[in-house]
């Protein structure tokens, strides 16, 4: 595991702070206004091709757009992983599945060791997340919507990893109930009035929006880290029949669940409207940079009717494009530049240094990511090397060079590699005219990981004379 001492790295981290002329200080200090406030908004389940400024035709996006056009539209940012629960661990810690310590929903492996009998992998204390050190440099830290990280009673609740506030779901399979009973805020659960005894009266997307508004009011003064998990389009695919967002799809040929899913990206869409003027309204717009993106790719389903994946080969829980590209739009009114569209390729490991960069602080040396701020501010910076994922179930992993692209499925099956520059529907396996293409590619999976009791690298299953679908 890649893992550093908490307690010695954020000690480091606040003389160095301290150094450097930045201060630690409490939230609301004049001096803290220097630091722009980060507001990270990942919905859960949303394809590339579901928001309009990514071509969808069929799924009203006005915020994504909105953001679009006032900051840069990102083409190749991609997710931490094609799954939720391993995305979000890749988001906090800055760490890639080949180390972070989820890589995967549920453990393959050692299942009666995981932390709970259901096979989940929880944060540990060792664990550094990017809550801690931007609480450490002065932010208030606060969590809305899906954490899976840490269940009640573990060291991976928000409030042990470096939140001030979490309000939500902490277990990923709660998550699916959008009139759920009880919430976790601040350190317990708390009933959702009205949903008692299934009563269905309060979605719990509107408490989220309700609470989002009310936490950058309350510390509109700044610095602020607010990360916004919001549950939809996932789970459930239901949304309250009167939302003015079901309108929009009344009359459209689809299947109830497709109208639903489709809603249900608008609503929550809008909620990200209301951030945006509300930011503006309180005068913080120019000092707040906000990120709005997707975890994974979309749901099978969704691909015929709405063309969920934006035209990529694969969808969720798949290494390929379509289960990892992901919609990115990112705003900082006089910083990041408006109307911009930038290829640059990267990914939710960088989030954290790149947190690091904007509050003044040293990124622990222990991390995947890198900063990705100059590109942000439309600046040039060197590209990565190459970029990494691997999930479990069966096992698979991919990285991105430059253009090529590599997939393996198993540890015995040949990689297949793509041209993303003239291919990227990876459609055409050419990994027989570029042998030695593939033999770095495949060196960088087997150096790119380490070994952990839940997420052994196996043979894919069909691998012994049985042909795997593509």
């Amino acid at each position: 595991m890649n893992t550093i001492s908490r307690r010695a790295l954020l000690k480091t981290l606040g003389a160095a702070a301290a150094l450097s002329g930045w201060g630690l200080h409490a939230p609301g200090a004049a001096a803290a206004r220097t630091k722009p406030n980060i507001i990270y908004i990942m919905i859960d389940d949303a394809g590339y091709g579901d928001f309009g400024a990514f071509g969808s035709k069929q799924v009203h996006t006005p915020a994504m757009d909105r953001l679009c056009r006032e900051g840069t539209k990102f083409t190749n940012h991609y997710s931490g992983s094609a799954v939720c629960a391993p995305t979000r661990c890749v988001l906090m810690t800055g760490l890639h599945t080949g180390h972070c310590r989820r890589r995967d929903n549920t453990a393959k492996a050692n299942i009666d060791r995981a932390d709970t009998g259901r096979g989940l992998v929880f944060l540990k204390k060792e664990d550094l997340t990017v809550a801690e050190v931007l609480k450490k440099a002065g932010y208030t830290t606060g969590g809305i919507g899906k954490w899976a990280l840490g269940n009640p009673g573990f060291d991976g609740e928000p409030g042990k990893q470096g939140f001030d506030h979490w309000f939500g779901y902490l277990d990923q399979v709660h998550a699916h109930d959008h009139y759920t009973e009880e919430l976790w805020q601040d350190g317990k659960m708390v009933p959702v009035p009205g949903n008692e005894g299934k009563g269905e009266k309060v979605y719990a997307h509107d408490l989220f929006e309700a609470e989002t508004l009310k936490f950058i009011k309350r510390y509109k003064e700044g610095p602020f880290f607010l990360y916004l998990a919001y549950t939809l389009p996932h789970g459930s695919y239901v949304i309250p029949p009167e939302d003015p967002a079901c309108a929009l799809y009344a009359d459209k040929p689809w299947a109830r669940p497709v109208k639903n899913y489709a809603a249900m990206i608008t609503r929550v869409d809008r909620s990200v409207d209301k951030v945006l003027d509300l930011l503006k309204e309180l005068g913080i717009d120019g000092g707040t940079i906000v990120f709005y993106t997707s975890d994974n790719g979309p749901n099978a389903p969704f691909v015929k009717d709405l063309d969920s994946a934006g035209g990529f080969r694969g969808t969720k829980r798949q290494l390929y494009e379509g289960g990892l590209r992901a919609a990115m739009g990112v705003r900082w009114p006089g910083k990041v530049p408006a109307g911009k569209t930038s290829d640059f390729v990267w990914d939710m490991r960088d989030v954290f240094p790149t947190a690091c960069d904007l509050a003044g602080v040293d990124a622990p040396g222990h991390l995947d990511g890198m900063s990705v701020l100059p590109t942000l501010l439309g600046k040039k910076q060197g590209p990565h090397e190459h970029l990494y994922w691997e999930i479990h179930g069966p096992f698979q992993q991919a990285v991105r060079m430059g253009k090529w692209k590599g997939i393996r499925f198993g540890t015995q099956e040949p990689l297949e590699l793509y041209d993303l520059e003239t291919d990227a529907g990876e459609q055409n396996n050419i990994s027989a005219q570029h042998p030695s293409i593939v033999a770095k590619l495949t060196r960088i999976m087997g150096e790119s990981r380490t070994e952990t009791q839940f997420w052994p690298a196996r043979p894919h299953p069909l691998s012994k004379g049985k042909k795997r679908s593509q």
